[in-house]
């Protein structure tokens, strides 16, 4: 059953993806808006309108569309909304809307020259092109407004947008500052820790971002307000968020130095070391592991606990 509770009302999305069903929410103000809106399947489509009638609404109703961030499990169902609805977000998801020639062959590129560093075996190189094989769950428009780090929500008054960046580089989350709630996507859940997932660096030939380096500082930032509730994009709602945002960089920090163990123990490339990380779950999710294997040797270089030095096989990581 869906209901409101402080003008805001849940919807509970199906995906197709492992991380189970995703939530959108309504929130009232001067402008009836929804954020965000699941991924383009019929599963979503139904799952988004039963809610709407059960709240005696239509996508006429709505004033606008606000996206926490790009990935299709939090942007695909806006193809079932109007087409002239404004649609909002960091400027920073648009290059996944358009998805422009441009940037799909940069967005290779980099997968390619990436593979060579990290000593990807040429066996696993076709994964590449299936990076993009979730996208066709993602919508076919673009954002008409974009809403950066400190900005009021327009027609919420009193919703600001705080950049969380991390889980992905056009992630916001956003706060209301009268009772402290936090519509936060992915940025904090409550079972598990996001993905720091790696995304092409935002010129050609520049330098990539550093996913869990920006997802500590993104969580360092929220820990700084006074949240009294998240209301996540998976899983249930928080309310202890300190103790929890303690408990993923302290978990965070394990990982890196069960890692750095296994880097003294034997220098090694990054795919190395996501099969010993990962022994099995990266046959299936070879993208997702690496990522995180990635995420755990920027932090350990941002430490200075590692170096890293170019061989035939890649880069190779040992100890300092």
């Amino acid at each position: 059953m869906v209901n409101w509770k402080n003008n805001i009302a849940k919807i509970t999305i199906p995906t197709p993806f492992p991380v189970g069903d995703v939530h959108a929410y309504i929130v009232r103000g001067d402008a009836l808006t929804l954020i965000d809106a699941g991924p383009k399947t019929n599963e979503c489509r139904e799952a988004i309108e039963h809610a709407f009638k059960e709240l005696h609404l239509t996508w006429n109703d709505f004033e606008q569309v606000i996206i926490t961030h790009h990935h299709p499990d939090h942007c695909g169902g806006i193809d079932f909304a109007p087409n002239d609805i404004p649609f909002m977000g960091h400027k920073n998801n648009q290059r996944w809307l358009a998805l422009t020639e441009e940037f799909l062959e940069e967005h290779d590129a980099f997968y390619y020259s990436l593979a060579d560093e990290i000593g990807l075996p040429n066996e696993w190189k076709p994964f590449i092109g299936k990076v993009k094989k979730t996208l066709k769950y993602s919508c076919d428009r673009t954002l008409t407004d974009f809403i950066k780090d400190g900005d009021s929500l327009p027609g919420l008054p009193g919703w600001i947008a705080v950049e969380t960046l991390g889980h992905a580089q056009s992630h916001l989350s956003f706060f209301r500052e009268s009772d402290g709630a936090l519509i936060g996507g992915d940025m904090l859940l409550e079972k598990i820790s996001p993905n720091p997932l790696l995304e092409p660096p935002f010129s050609k030939g520049g330098k990539r971002p550093k996913p869990q380096l920006q997802l500590n500082e993104s969580l360092k930032r929220l820990a700084e307000l006074p949240i009294s509730q998240v209301y996540p994009g998976h899983g249930e709602n928080i309310i202890d968020i300190l103790p929890l945002i303690q408990h993923r960089l302290e978990a965070q920090h394990s990982r890196a130095m069960k890692v750095r163990g296994m880097i003294a123990e034997t220098p090694s490339t990054t795919f190395q070391l996501c099969q010993r990380l990962f022994p099995k779950v990266y046959l299936k999710e070879i993208g997702l592991t690496l990522s995180e294997t990635i995420a755990q040797l920027d932090y350990l270089l941002d430490l200075g606990e590692i170096k890293g030095v170019y061989t035939e096989e890649g880069l190779i990581y040992s100890v300092r």
